[in-house]
């Protein structure tokens, strides 16, 4: 039997062109190097699933190169990449602060320091999770990161860079990551649906770069997950029940009930939603998102700010102008009373309950 291996390590970025989602970062690095501006310390920071470590291990392996490409990129024949990229380089040291953040491994580290490369001019520290060191382990590095050899780099990467005392983050040059966007993201996955051959629809991809909330990695492990549960042909049928997501067919529903006064059939409705399983809370929020997409669709410059593609944004559109701006502001605000009161009430089902009849009265008082 052939091994798995997970999209997100299969389809990790080997190259600064194939990162997504992160265009300054990786041309900012490019430049250093194409102008030999390299500084002895960076720090990546930013959410998880981002590209902080693959990013680190790209630029530690361009450093390197013997022969860069015009675009600055790795050539993957010299010694040096060839090394790399079958592990055996000795010139990139990887260190999992997690596991390795007491004094005596960064004596360790700092003793390693001192020995230069063997192929290429630099030695490159990658210290992953770097917020996980030990306050006695901070004060330890400070003097080898300030003043290391000039063959030693320094690349940090940490999801918390609020943890890391001040005396570390003025010793580098820090770079903060963006969440990847929803567009990007559902466009990667569409490059790795064809590579893997999986027919996708493009709302299925959309509701699965929505789940990531931002993470590529996230997103590449929600697809492997439901390629295992549809195999090679994927609906966004298959996706929203496999990943417990309320279908937008809800919320289009709701809001023409709301705006017919039609009360019975928007509790029938949440009713529909709780036997499917959701929650409460969950529904009203998904209300609020779906009455925050109506209302930026009704502006020719706000609707870029909508994030889905494809039908469901003319659906978004035509409903957009059905409705009312007054309206849609009294149910955003309703349904936000709603969201902050939900935890602290007894009767959760209730509190919905009415947040529902209220919205659906206020076309009403415009009679």
């Amino acid at each position: 039997m052939e091994n798995f291996i997970v999209s997100a390590r299969k389809y990790r970025p080997d190259t600064f062109q194939t990162v997504v989602g992160q265009a300054s970062i990786t041309a900012t690095l490019k430049n250093a190097i194409k102008n030999s501006q390299l500084a002895h310390a960076y720090l990546f920071c930013g959410p998880r699933g981002v590209g902080k470590t693959t990013c680190a291990r790209i630029f530690a392996k361009t450093i390197n190169c013997q022969n860069l490409t015009a675009e600055t990129e790795p050539c993957n024949q010299c010694e040096s990449c060839q090394a790399f990229n079958s592990n055996r380089s000795y010139n990139i040291h990887e260190l999992d602060a997690a596991s390795n953040n007491s004094v005596d491994d960064i004596r360790n580290l700092t003793d390693q320091v001192r020995i230069p490369p063997q192929i290429g001019k630099y030695s490159i520290y990658i210290i992953d999770e770097v917020h996980m060191l030990s306050q006695a382990a901070f004060n330890a590095f400070l003097k080898t990161l300030e003043e290391p050899p000039k063959h030693a780099i320094f690349i940090l990467a940490t999801t918390e860079k609020h943890k890391i005392i001040p005396t570390i983050l003025s010793r580098c040059q820090i770079f903060d990551f963006n969440r990847i966007k929803i567009g990007d993201i559902s466009e990667h996955l569409g490059y790795v649906a064809r590579q893997e051959s999986v027919d996708i629809e493009s709302e299925a991809l959309n509701v699965i770069a929505h789940k990531a909330d931002g993470a590529m990695r996230d997103a590449l492990s929600i697809f492997d997950q439901i390629v295992s549960f549809s195999g090679r042909s994927i609906s966004y049928k298959d996706v929203i029940s496999n990943l417990n997501v309320l279908d937008y067919d809800y919320y289009f529903r709701l809001i023409e009930m709301l705006l017919k006064n039609d009360v019975p059939g928007a509790l029938m409705l949440f009713n529909d939603v709780l036997d499917h399983g959701f929650d409460g809370h969950h529904f009203i929020t998904g209300l609020s998102s779906h009455l925050r997409d109506l209302l930026v669709c009704k502006d020719a410059v706000t609707v870029q700010l909508l994030e889905v593609g494809g039908e469901i944004k003319e659906k978004y559109k035509s409903q957009g102008v059905a409705c009312d701006a007054d309206f849609l502001l009294e149910a955003l605000k309703i349904s936000n009373e709603c969201d902050i009161q939900y935890k602290a009430s007894q009767n959760k089902r209730l509190l919905v309950e009415l947040s529902l009849i209220r919205m659906a009265q206020l076309s009403l008082k415009k009679k």
